[in-house]
C-alpha cells in the first residue's frame, strides 16, 4: 500500500470491502481486514495514514484496537464506526483519543470528508517530524564545523551543558555563531521536542519589548484589542533564546530577573501570575561586566544569566577553521544555484586565510555567496572574492611586520598600565583604581581577566 493509505476494519467482510472500494472511488487508497488482530499485523508491516474501525467486533473490539494503537502508534488517527444506539460509546472514544466517529448508516461523502481531514492531520504530523529531524540534524554536533582547539572547547561545553536545565550565557563578537550554539544546546537537550523561541532584545522598541516577552491583557495599552501571549508562554516546556541581552532596557531587567528566579511573571496590564517552565539561553556581543561597572546592567541579573558561560571565539582566533567553513558554504550555495564548483584555487584559499574577518562567520558566508554568484569557472578564484578580502592579502605581503594579534597587544599594554599603578600604590587596589581613573570593581575585573597576581607591600 502507498503511504497515507486507509485501513478499514470490520468483522463483516462485505461491508468492509464495500467501504474500502467507496473510498477508492473517492480517490483515497484503501484496504480492509476483518479483525483487530489482522489490523495490528497489517499496520506493523505497512504504511497507513488512517484506520477506520467498527466499534463492536468479536474478540478485540474497536476500543481495544484504539488503545493498542494509542500506545504503539500515537500519531496514527483512528475513526470509529458505530450504530446510532452506541453513539455515547463513540463520543467517549473520541475523548480517549479517537480522531472522530461515523454513525451507521452513513453517507459515503461524509466518510470521505472525514477521511480527508484525518489524512491531512497525518500529513502535518509527518511533515512536522521531517522538519524536526532536519533541525536536529542541522544542529547536531557533526554539523558544527571546526577542529581548532578554541572551537573544540565550545563543543565540549555544549556537550557538558545541553542535558541540564542551567541558564547559559553565550558571549562573543557579532557574527560568531552564538545563535547556532544556542540551537545546538536546545536540539541536543531533553527539550528538543519542545519549542525553541528566539527574540532579539535590541531589535524591538523598548515600549513593545515587555509585551513581546511577557504578553499583555486586553486593553493594556492603545491597540491592545485582545489578550496576547508573550514569548515566555510560547516557549513553555522548551527554550527561550534572548539574543543581544546586553541591550535589554534597565526598566525590564527586574521583571526578567524575577521570571528567571521564579519562572513566574505578570502579562502587561494584568495582575494574574503566569507560571512557565522555560530554559533561558542568552547571548550578547557586549562586555556585561563592564556594563555592570557602568550601571547599565544589573549585577544580580548577570549572575543569574551566567550560570554557565560560553565564549564563542572570533574567526581570527580559529584560523584553521576558515577553509572548512568556507567549503561548507560553497557546497551549500553551489547546490542552491545548480553550479558545479568543487573548491577554491590555492590563491583564493590563501586570501581567505589571510583576511581577519571582523564580521566573523556571517561575513565569511556573505563573501562565499557573492563568490559563488560571480564565479564563471569550476573553481573559486581570487577575482571572485570581494575586493576587501584580496586587498588584505596584498597588504600583508607588502607591509612591514607588526604585531599580528591586536587583542594580545592591547592586553599587554593594559597589563603594563595596571602593574605600574599597583606598584605605585603598594598593591592597594583602591589607590591603583584612582590612579587609573576607573572604578575599583572595574579594576578588579581587569586584574582577574589578565591573571595578574597582586602582592601587597608589608607596612
Amino acid at each position: 500500500m502507498q503511504a497515507g493509505s486507509i485501513l478499514v476494519v470490520d468483522d463483516e467482510p462485505r461491508l468492509a470491502e464495500t467501504l474500502a472500494l467507496a473510498l477508492e472511488g473517492g480517490g483515497l487508497s484503501s484496504d480492509f481486514v476483518t479483525s483487530a488482530d489482522s489490523a495490528l499485523e497489517r499496520i506493523e508491516n505497512g504504511d497507513f495514514g488512517l484506520v477506520i474501525t467498527d466499534l463492536r467486533m468479536p474478540g478485540r473490539n474497536g476500543r481495544d484496537l484504539l488503545q493498542e494503537l494509542r500506545s504503539k502508534r500515537p500519531d496514527l488517527p483512528v475513526v470509529v464506526m458505530t450504530a446510532y444506539a452506541s453513539l455515547r460509546d463513540a463520543v467517549a472514544l473520541v475523548k480517549e483519543g479517537a480522531f472522530d466517529y461515523i454513525s451507521k448508516p452513513f453517507e459515503i461523502d461524509d466518510v470521505i470528508a472525514t477521511a480527508r481531514r484525518a489524512l491531512r492531520l497525518t500529513q502535518m504530523v509527518n511533515e512536522n517530524r521531517r522538519l524536526r529531524a532536519e533541525l536536529e540534524d542541522r544542529y547536531s554536533f557533526g554539523n558544527l564545523i571546526g577542529s581548532s582547539p578554541a572551537f573544540a572547547e565550545v563543543l565540549r561545553q555544549i556537550a557538558e551543558v545541553c542535558a541540564s536545565r542551567a541558564t547559559v550565557l553565550i558571549q562573543g563578537e557579532s557574527g560568531t555563531g552564538k545563535e547556532l550554539v544556542a540551537r545546538a544546546i536546545h536540539f541536543n537537550s531533553p527539550r528538543r521536542d519542545s519549542p525553541f523561541i528566539a527574540i532579539n532584545c535590541s531589535a524591538i522598541p523598548e515600549h513593545l519589548l515587555e509585551s513581546e516577552l511577557f504578553g499583555h491583557a486586553k486593553g493594556a495599552f492603545t491597540g491592545a484589542v485582545a489578550a496576547r501571549d508573550g514569548r515566555f508562554v510560547t516557549a513553555n516546556g522548551g527554550t527561550l533564546f534572548l539574543d543581544e541581552i546586553g541591550d535589554l532596557p534597565a526598566s525590564l531587567q527586574p521583571k526578567l530577573l524575577r521570571a528567571l528566579q521564579d519562572q513566574t511573571f505578570e502579562p502587561v496590564g494584568s495582575d494574574r501570575s503566569v507560571k512557565v517552565d522555560v530554559r533561558i539561553i542568552a547571548a550578547t556581543h557586549r562586555d556585561l561586566e563592564a556594563a555592570m561597572d557602568e550601571g547599565d546592567f544589573r549585577e544580580d541579573l548577570y549572575y543569574r544569566l551566567a550560570v554557565y558561560p560560553i565564549r564563542v571565539p572570533a574567526l581570527r582566533e580559529r584560523k584553521e577553521d576558515i577553509l572548512p567553513i568556507a567549503c561548507h558554504f560553497l557546497n551549500h550555495f553551489a547546490t542552491e544555484m545548480t553550479k558545479k564548483i568543487p573548491g577554491f584555487a590555492p590563491e583564493a584559499e590563501a586570501a581567505l586565510s589571510a583576511y581577519q574577518w571582523p564580521g566573523n562567520i556571517r561575513e565569511l558566508q556573505n563573501a562565499i555567496e557573492r563568490a559563488t554568484i560571480v564565479a564563471s569557472r569550476n573553481v573559486i578564484t581570487p577575482q571572485d572574492l570581494p575586493g576587501y578580502v584580496t586587498r588584505a592579502k596584498r597588504q600583508a605581503a607588502t607591509t612591514p611586520a607588526v604585531p599580528s594579534d591586536l587583542d594580545s597587544e592591547m592586553e599587554r599594554i593594559e597589563r603594563d598600565f595596571i602593574l605600574a599603578a599597583l606598584q605605585e600604590s603598594d598593591g592597594v587596589q583602591v589607590k591603583a583604581a584612582e590612579r587609573l581613573g576607573i572604578a575599583e570593581r572595574s579594576l578588579w575585573h581587569r586584574v582577574k581577566k589578565l591573571g595578574i597576581k597582586i602582592a601587597k607591600t608589608a607596612k
